[in-house]
């Protein structure tokens, strides 16, 4: 049986099951209604499922085994989360008054998840969404200038990794060893300095802009707006210039040849997301299934307490997308 899709103005496309009881027949129900799910998901770049019997992280990774043909590695780590077991984790640890900027998923790495699933365990009070942000009409949004500088020449990002300014290189590479972290660097194409104090610079290239590997479509994909030092509250921006100097700032972004971004692309940049962002209200049960080639997605801030978890799947080759840029080829040493 066909589903029946709703899609309100502001709302991502939605259906509502009823009738399912227990673990056990959602997973069921979800292999019954794969094919349409994938056909509808890449029409729309996230769907929203209402109405599944999931309120535990082992019911969500049932669910999600139905789902997925295969599980994708978090790599890189950028953000605390909690680990669930069994590839499950929070969606994010960062504190609730914190906004989540727009962002396809690891997108800065040569391999990245296909496929991400969220699904709400507890809902927050109030706020909380996951906004979704189809990244072809953010694409058709920006100037065309701005685009051609980043299909030129693709875009930078600096990472400076330390106990006091952002997650330390042993968390986010997983490894207790700096041979470990060089030798992964140097496989995925990052440059990479050790400081003073047990820190670590690095820093990549990666194309701005990569076609879909199914549908060839033609996509906004990256963390250039995300972690732009334009996107760091202004007083926080401060003191960390003021402590770490202009390079010793967290995270950074620019064009692949070095040149900064200012402000007002930032700016440009934010306002073609908002443009393209829709969002639901999160209740218990809820699926938020999202490809992370075709919508970026975000945090909304919320009061309350929030259980949202997330699992990655079906990795995607950068080099299987037909970036702008080769990945890493216009890469300058830190």
């Amino acid at each position: 049986m066909t589903l029946q899709w709703t899609r309100s103005p502001g709302k991502p496309v939605t259906t509502v099951i009823e009738g399912v009881s227990g673990v056990e027949e959602a997973s069921a129900w979800v292999r019954a209604h794969h094919a349409e799910l994938r056909e509808v998901l890449t029409r729309h770049g996230a769907v929203h499922l209402r109405g599944l019997p999931i309120g535990t992280a082992g019911d969500f990774a049932a669910v999600r085994d139905a789902l997925f043909a295969a599980r994708a590695k978090y790599q890189e780590k950028a953000t605390p989360r909690s680990d669930f077991g069994d590839d499950v984790f929070s969606s994010t640890d960062l504190p609730p008054a914190q906004a989540i900027r727009m962002h396809n998923e690891n997108s800065y790495t040569l391999t990245f998840p296909g496929l991400l699933l969220f699904c709400c365990l507890t809902a927050p009070e109030e706020g909380g969404a996951t906004p979704v942000a189809d990244v072809r009409e953010v694409l058709a949004e920006l100037p065309p200038e701005l685009v051609e500088r980043f299909r030129t020449h693709g875009w930078a990002l600096t990472r400076n990794y330390g106990e006091h300014i952002s997650l330390d290189w042993r968390t986010a590479f997983a490894t207790d060893s700096r041979a470990d972290v060089e030798r992964y660097c140097t496989e995925n194409r990052i440059g990479w300095e050790w400081g003073e104090d047990d820190t670590l610079r690095t820093r990549q290239v990666r194309p701005a802009l990569i076609c879909h590997p199914l549908t060839g479509e033609q996509v906004w994909f990256n963390h250039v707006a995300f972690w732009s030092e334009w996107s760091l509250d202004p007083d926080i921006r401060d003191v960390l210039v003021g402590e770490f100097g202009e390079d010793g700032l967290p995270f950074n972004t620019a064009l692949g040849d070095g040149t900064p971004l200012t402000a007002e692309e930032v700016a440009v940049l934010d306002a073609a997301y908002e443009k393209a962002t829709v969002r639901e209200t999160w209740q218990p049960g809820d699926l938020l299934l999202v490809d992370n080639v075709l919508s970026a997605h975000g945090r909304d801030p919320f009061r309350g307490d929030r259980r949202i978890v997330v699992a990655m799947g079906e990795p995607v080759a950068v080099a299987d997308c037909s970036p702008a840029v080769p990945a890493g080829e216009a890469a300058l040493a830190v």
